[in-house]
């Protein structure tokens, strides 16, 4: 048996909203600690700027984002914040 090396992955472009709206959700990593939650809630939160998705406080939670060292509510406004900055300087 034969084992393949994994697929190469593409990284996004700084400027492209998917690695804007991620690199918003690693500033919190302190606060989410779970790679993959990181992952998650970035993914929810794209969807939203795309119009397709649901706020941070309602992303935080139905994703089962797990919270560390500040409340839920307050995260979800510092998240809504830093998003409003993508949408005017885009």
């Amino acid at each position: 048996m034969t084992t393949l090396n994994p697929p190469g992955t593409i990284k996004f472009p700084d400027s492209t909203l998917e690695k804007k709206v991620y690199n918003i959700v690693e500033q919190f990593a302190e606060y989410i600690p779970v790679t993959n939650d990181r992952n998650r809630l970035g993914y929810c939160l794209f969807k939203l700027m795309k119009g397709e998705g649901d706020p941070p406080k309602v992303a935080l939670r139905s994703a089962k984002i797990k919270v560390v060292g500040i409340p839920i509510d307050e995260l979800a406004s510092r998240l809504d914040a830093e998003l409003k900055n993508i949408s005017v300087k885009s």
